[in-house]
């Protein structure tokens, strides 16, 4: 099942930290026959909770998804720390030629939970991103073909990727918070943001565009948990994804699963659900994404939080992609 070039792409979140990677290859197989249009995933270290139990390498694992689907793939990357950017712009550069028009790179100022394991020390979000445009301008160079000796928060001396695609992967911003997302405008193809209620999406949506981002793409990570009864959905999302509801920079500044684990103890199933998008209803979930759909988005990715991958995508193949289409 193919979606128009005019009509916004319905894609699916590949959850690293809460499968094995050979799962995950079978559940994006399965999505693209059930009709989702794109995948997307996080690069990430470790996983959020404990009971998340994984965490493979998102950049071995695209390859293999990419040969095994006929659909566009993403990955959130966060340079500058664990990743040298020259690194990223060979990975990315190397998709791309292989997969041309097919694979797409989003960059943030990352989290303490994946970035900590290099020993550096976790800077201020504002120097964070501060080492992230640098990191941007670096990769975009490289992929231009040119030699590059950078010194700044980053250093490069005399690299030049020699195997570049026809065309670079478009490079989106990710952005939490209506200051970020107005700053990824300036530098952006495009922004990559997290779902939530209609009116903080519009917010989000005229803050990039406010910052440079009129007429760039517009991409949103839908987080869900859609099970058989409202009473699953709810466990689903309380035992996988609880630590969504927690406020302020921790869900940053936090360095392992455990610490999550103990900053989540007072978090309720209501938190969450007024966190994530948690029904068994599918035309409420179908109301979610077209709430995005008609705010903007070119790209929604559907993430269920929860543990029932199979039954959740012939369910949304069945009743809620169609929709779409």
């Amino acid at each position: 099942m193919q979606q128009r070039d005019d009509m916004t792409l319905i894609g699916y979140h590949a959850s690293h930290e809460q499968y094995p990677p050979s799962k995950m290859l079978e559940y994006v197989r399965a999505a693209e026959q059930a009709g989702f249009a794109g995948v997307m995933c996080a690069d990430h270290f470790h996983p959020w909770l404990e009971a998340n139990g994984h965490s493979g390498f998102a950049w071995s694992w695209l390859g293999a998804s990419l040969q095994a689907t006929k659909i566009p793939h993403g990955v959130v990357n966060a340079p500058g720390d664990r990743y040298h950017p020259a690194i990223i712009a060979q990975a990315a550069a190397t998709l791309a030629e292989m997969y041309p028009r097919r694979f797409w790179l989003a960059v943030g100022s990352g989290e303490a939970l994946n970035e900590h394991v290099t020993g550096s020390p976790w800077s201020s979000k504002p120097e964070r991103n501060e080492r992230l445009r640098e990191c941007v301008d670096v990769i975009r160079a490289l992929w231009r073909g040119e030699t590059v000796t950078h010194r700044g928060r980053v250093v490069v001396v005399d690299a030049k990727l020699y195997s570049l695609p026809a065309a670079p992967p478009r490079l989106l911003g990710a952005a939490v918070s209506e200051q970020t997302a107005r700053w990824v405008g300036s530098w952006a193809d495009g922004l990559i943001t997290t779902g939530r209620p209609r009116d903080a999406m519009r917010k989000m949506i005229e803050a990039f565009r406010a910052g440079g981002g009129e007429g760039k793409s517009i991409a949103v990570q839908h987080g869900l948990s859609w099970a058989r009864t409202d009473e699953e959905a709810r466990r689903n999302a309380y035992e996988q994804w609880r630590f969504c509801a927690l406020g302020g920079d921790v869900l940053w500044d936090l360095r392992m699963p455990g610490e999550l684990e103990t900053a989540s103890k007072t978090i309720t199933a209501d938190d969450v659900a007024r966190t994530l998008r948690v029904s068994s209803d599918l035309e409420q979930h179908a109301e979610w994404i077209r709430d995005y759909i008609e705010l903007g988005a070119d790209e929604v990715y559907c993430f269920n939080v929860g543990k029932n991958q199979v039954e959740y995508i012939e369910a949304f193949g069945d009743g809620v992609l169609p929709t779409f289409v």
